[in-house]
């Protein structure tokens, strides 16, 4: 895909002609990571794991950057700075606990079931957002997608062979999960923070103009049961989709040099490192679909669920 990295360079975890590296670039991203981070806080042990253990309401703007950093840095990195990451993120977690919303019971925040969840979750989210958005993948490109990043669950703790590695396997994982999900006064904190997270009084008509309505949307992409559980009514899916779909092409239309501008750079380094052929584009991924995806796979969604699906109306 879109060239062959220069010889010698190491091309990381992912490398250029991998799904992911095409697709991490992108700028929908950022919704999706908001996404995930309102279906992660349903799960009452996980989102207790962070609450308690975390500085997420003292400094949530640091953390949804380092969360954004350590992402680039498995995609985008070099193999040992994407190991280092996950050595640093394994040494914090063997090092924390937390009470058990519930039962009081204290767990560990490692505990292979919320490493699990906390994946799914993200993976689910990314690939939701960038589908919906309107990226080219097709079904067994989103296989590949949900195959490739059980590198990323390696790297922080889980064993590969227990993690989804195809989208049905995923729908299959979130239906044996969701009743063991729910909204409770952690999940709420951490919803009431991404609709309006704190800022300086100064900044506060920009968070309102440029944050609101992207967390917005970011929430409104989520799959029915979560709005449920959540308490909130869901918007009419098509809606939904036509506004991310508007939402993509305007992030999209800002220059990609500008955006990968922004810290901390790994796209510009990765480029740097790999040659120009390595540049990330979503649309590269056209050329190859014809070959990879084989026929009877797609069926419809209304965007509401965990279905494999090819474009939502």
């Amino acid at each position: 895909m879109n060239g062959s990295p220069n010889e010698g360079a190491d091309p990381g975890l992912y490398g250029p002609r991998s799904v992911t590296w095409q697709c991490h670039g992108d700028p929908v991203m950022w919704i999706a990571g908001v996404r995930a981070l309102h279906l992660q806080a349903l799960h009452p042990r996980a989102v207790r794991g962070v609450v308690r253990n975390s500085d997420f309401t003292q400094d949530p703007w640091g953390r949804l950057l380092r969360t954004a950093d350590f992402v680039g840095t498995l995609t985008y990195g070099t193999t040992e700075a994407a190991e280092r990451a996950g050595e640093r993120v394994r040494a914090i977690h063997r090092r924390l606990s937390a009470e058990d919303p519930d039962t009081g019971e204290r767990f560990s925040v490692d505990d292979p079931e919320l490493l699990l969840w906390v994946h799914c979750a993200q993976i689910d989210s990314f690939l939701h957002v960038l589908r919906r958005s309107g990226v080219p993948l097709t079904p067994d490109q989103a296989d590949r997608y949900v195959d490739e990043n059980r590198v990323n669950a390696r790297v922080v703790g889980l064993d590969p062979a227990g993690v989804p590695a195809d989208t049905r396997q995923l729908a299959r994982y979130f239906e044996q999960v969701r009743p063991h999900l729910a909204a409770g006064a952690d999940a709420r904190a951490v919803d009431d923070f991404l609709r309006a997270p704190p800022v300086h009084p100064l900044l506060v008509p920009g968070r309102n103009l440029l944050w609101r309505p992207l967390a917005a949307l970011a929430y409104d992409t989520l799959p029915d049961w979560a709005h449920r559980l959540y308490g909130r009514p869901a918007p009419p899916p098509p809606a939904v989709t036509r506004r991310l779909r508007l939402t993509g092409r305007v992030l999209r239309s800002i220059p990609a040099g500008l955006r990968w501008q922004l810290p901390p750079g790994h796209i510009l380094k990765a480029i740097r490192r790999l040659g120009p052929g390595s540049r990330p584009s979503t649309y590269t991924l056209r050329t190859s679909a014809a070959i990879l995806d084989r026929p009877g796979r797609a069926r419809h969604d209304d965007g509401g669920g965990f279905k494999t699906w090819r474009s939502p109306d």
